[in-house]
């Protein structure tokens, strides 16, 4: 994680965070945000349990806990990156990528292709107007799914300090 600044703003306490994923097939690019829109963190993670477990690490070292989790934008309401955040009981949006589009022509007139530009821009987007968007619902399904394998014997059910359901699959003889 590149931690960029602090938490405190003029001694007032906590601010309110905000996170963007960047999605791609290999990677994804995580920008954390303040109240005031400046970055937090930023980070780019791998497509895989390595990198999701980074993100959680990022997060927790932002502050985020089950009390108050910090929200996320994405530009996919699919993928076993957004079941795994929705199986934890974050707040998960998805943004419509022609939306971030429309957002980062505000900002810019020439734009280049910038996954770390995108992670920002739905990290602000979320920040000025979640009202606006629809919050993914937790996805119960995920964990009921990894519960009933664990009790029909095809694998077990793990849960990590972060509360992150972990399935390793019963290896047949």
């Amino acid at each position: 994680m590149t931690p960029i600044g602090n938490r405190q703003s003029g001694g007032t306490g906590d601010v309110k965070l905000f996170c963007g994923i960047g999605w791609a097939e290999a990677h994804h690019d995580v920008a954390i945000l303040d109240g005031d829109g400046k970055l937090v963190a930023k980070k780019r993670i791998a497509d895989d349990p390595a990198g999701f477990a980074e993100l959680i690490e990022m997060l927790a070292a932002a502050g985020d806990c089950a009390q108050d989790p910090i929200p996320m934008a994405i530009e996919t309401p699919r993928g076993l990156l957004v079941a795994s955040l929705r199986a934890t009981g974050r707040p998960v949006y998805a943004i419509n990528p022609l939306s971030v589009a429309r957002y980062l022509e505000r900002h810019s007139v020439a734009r280049s292709k910038s996954d770390h530009a995108d992670a920002m821009t739905l990290a602000n987007i979320l920040r000025v107007d979640a009202h606006l968007h629809r919050r993914l619902p937790a996805d119960g399904i995920v964990k009921l799914l990894l519960i009933c394998c664990g009790a029909t014997g095809l694998g077990s059910v793990v849960v990590n300090g972060a509360g992150v359901p972990r399935f390793t699959p019963r290896l047949w003889p």
